[in-house]
């Protein structure tokens, strides 16, 4: 079933979280142990992140460098396809960036994500690698997610790349795109951030999820604007809970995210990671409860390989 069905025939808020494939020589014990534990809840789907490849330089032996292109989590489809397998309750939404990809290829992944059956992604730019600044797209690649959703909605028409192809199959895909309640840090601000977000839904993105965000009132603000400006789409808040004190440092720096000072301020009290993780949890569960009162269409939580919080979480919450 597609999400944005889910979304418009619900009466309470739906629960969904996402996932990091396994690094490169892992395997999928660990991304089931991810799952497992949440089962209990009856999410309505797992969304599975993607990260595009890196370029890193070794250093030789006789001092050159040589250059090297790796991926660290490959295999987005198979493990989509294997999630599907196991949990044939369990909606898949695979990640589908800009980043790394000509044309060409996303039409191919999105040929192999239709012959699976799989009907939902959230659709993204994609950060650049770390070795560059800005983002830069693939020759003949996608620059903005818009072009990738009017690319989607193109096959969902059974207009293909190849212009010259009969008698096409179109696909049947819903997409989601990402809102920034604290705007995405390269716009210039809320109101083209806000822009570029409509844009996309006009294209034929069905649903937003938010980037994370700790303090509710910018969720609520966000969701004003966005209804002041004609996007009428279920807009689902993501939720991260706090999981140690470096947390305090590294979400904002990575995320481009505020922490409200209320929480550093319990933070700051926190003598090591098991109360910071603890204190986590409980405001994640005031932010969902919260939240729930509000009437969202659903709750979506980054769980980052960590279940434990989740589930208290959740046991909690639904």
């Amino acid at each position: 079933m597609k999400i944005i069905e889910q979304l418009k025939n619900t009466d309470k808020p739906l629960f969904s979280f996402e996932l990091l494939p396994p690094m490169k020589g892992g395997n999928m014990e660990s991304v089931y142990q991810v799952i497992d534990p949440l089962i209990e809840f009856n999410p309505i789907n797992v969304n599975i992140t993607y990260h595009q490849q890196e370029v890193v330089y070794k250093k030789l032996k006789n001092g050159l460098l040589e250059k090297k292109t790796i991926r660290k989590r490959p295999g987005t489809v198979a493990i989509s396809a294997a999630i599907k397998y196991r949990y044939p309750q369990l909606e898949v939404v695979p990640h589908l960036i800009c980043g790394g990809f000509t044309r060409s290829e996303t039409e191919y992944a999105l040929i192999d994500l239709h012959f699976l059956g799989i009907k939902n992604l959230l659709v993204l730019r994609g950060d650049p690698p770390k070795t560059q600044r800005f983002f830069r797209p693939e020759p003949e690649g996608h620059e903005y997610v818009i072009d990738l959703v009017k690319q989607i909605m193109n096959l969902n028409e059974g207009h293909y790349l190849d212009e010259e192809l009969r008698n096409t199959t179109a696909t049947d895909f819903s997409v989601g795109v990402a809102g920034y309640p604290e705007k995405h840090f390269e716009a210039a601000n809320m109101d083209v951030d806000l822009h570029y977000l409509k844009d996309k839904i006009d294209a034929g993105a069905d649903y937003v999820v938010t980037q994370m965000f700790f303090d509710n009132q910018k969720y609520f603000d966000f969701v004003d604007n966005c209804r002041k400006i004609g996007i009428n789409v279920p807009i689902i808040p993501g939720l991260k809970p706090i999981t140690k004190l470096n947390d305090m440092k590294a979400l904002p720096l990575v995320f481009h995210i505020d922490i409200p000072e209320e929480l550093a301020s319990e933070l700051r009290k926190c003598n090591n990671d098991q109360q910071a993780f603890e204190l986590g949890v409980e405001w994640t569960v005031n932010q969902a409860l919260e939240l729930k009162k509000y009437g969202v269409p659903a709750l979506h939580f980054f769980t980052i390989g960590i279940t434990d919080n989740i589930q208290q979480i959740a046991r909690k919450v639904f």
